[in-house]
């Protein structure tokens, strides 16, 4: 995906850059710069001496040294004064000096952490959203991966009311998966089993086949040749139908899905690939389809939506409320413990 947020250690990141939040000396400091200086070794601080410091909101590059990473991007963030300082302005420029930065010197993947949200003061939720904000506007020009890293899940907020209210959905909804019927399930499988028992034998000599009495209800054989000519439109073809049914470009459906593009051209290219059901709600999304719209092309991909699946209900949440945005819908999953949209 083009922005993911991680659980990690973000010195233990192997990527092109990891963006360091210094101070404005760039000679190392506590939390996330003490622990990028004491990972990179004394090299790196030699390294920052000759910079001759860096002012709020830019930002500088060093070579990575003993970090997986080949380069550390240092920038300065603000500190909170109660945000009529001028903070969230600083703050947008840390990210987009150190994206600028790392585009010139060429690379394809970048960490950041949370910059000022630690003992500069800046409120989590709202610094996470200044760095979603800043970074998907870059991504819409740029072709790069981006991780958001946080060291652990109670560093990491969102809207409060949002989640108090997308967590009530879930509770009015939400049915264990566990009350199904036996009954219920054994006749479903049962079933299942008998229709891929049919469709191998289609192309045979079915008479015989169809005249044993399991199947004899089911009656899997008559006109199974002409169903099968009629094939339904696929996943792919509605995909593309439907982006070209909203009047935009195949790059402005996959940077709002937050799906890479190759993955986008192995789909568009490839009639035979099966997306995952992640990757088929991301499009959804993106293209703003109505709930019954996203369950047809769900169906087409051979998936569902479930009352039983809370990640399915958290999307279903959001389409009804009409907030059409992959990334606050991977904002909560993530704060959920759930897989995000877009792989």
């Amino acid at each position: 995906m083009p922005l993911e947020i991680v659980r990690n250690d973000i010195t233990k990141m192997s990527v092109d850059a990891i963006v360091n939040a210094a101070n404005t000396s760039l000679l190392g400091g506590g939390g996330v710069d003490g622990a990028i200086h004491r990972a990179a070794g004394p090299q790196l601080l030699e390294e920052c001496k000759a910079l001759n410091g860096c002012r709020t909101g830019e930002a500088k590059l060093t070579k990575g040294y003993r970090l997986p990473a080949k380069y550390v991007i240092h920038t300065a963030g603000p500190i909170w004064q109660g945000g009529q300082q001028g903070e969230r302005e600083l703050l947008e420029a840390c990210y987009r000096n150190s994206l600028e930065l790392a585009t010139k010197y060429k690379c394809e993947t970048v960490a950041f952490p949370m910059i000022s949200s630690g003992v500069y003061g800046y409120p989590k939720a709202q610094a996470l959203q200044v760095a979603i904000d800043t970074i998907t506007r870059f991504l819409l020009e740029h072709d790069m991966t981006v991780y958001i890293v946080v060291f652990s899940k109670e560093a990491f907020e969102i809207s409060s009311k949002l989640f108090n209210d997308i967590t009530a959905y879930i509770d009015d909804v939400y049915v264990d998966k566990h009350l199904h019927s036996p009954r219920e399930s054994t006749r479903v499988r049962l079933q299942s089993k008998y229709l891929k028992e049919a469709k191998a034998y289609a192309r045979k000599d079915t008479a015989e086949y169809c005249s044993t009495p399991v199947l004899a209800d089911l009656n899997p054989c008559a006109n199974l040749d002409e169903m099968l000519n009629q094939v339904d439109e696929s996943f792919a073809e509605m995909l593309l139908r439907k982006i070209d049914e909203k009047n935009i470009s195949d790059a402005e459906c996959y940077k709002k899905a937050n799906i890479d593009r190759r993955l986008f051209n192995k789909i568009k290219n490839s009639p035979s690939y099966k997306p995952s059901k992640q990757t088929v709600l991301a499009f959804a999304i993106s293209l703003e389809l109505t709930l019954e719209q996203t369950k047809e092309m769900l169906e087409k991909a051979g998936f569902a939506l479930s009352h039983s699946n809370k990640s399915d209900i958290i999307v279903e949440y959001f389409i009804l409320t009409k907030n059409f945005n992959v990334i606050a819908i991977n904002q909560v999953l993530f704060k959920m413990d759930l897989q995000p949209l877009g792989y």
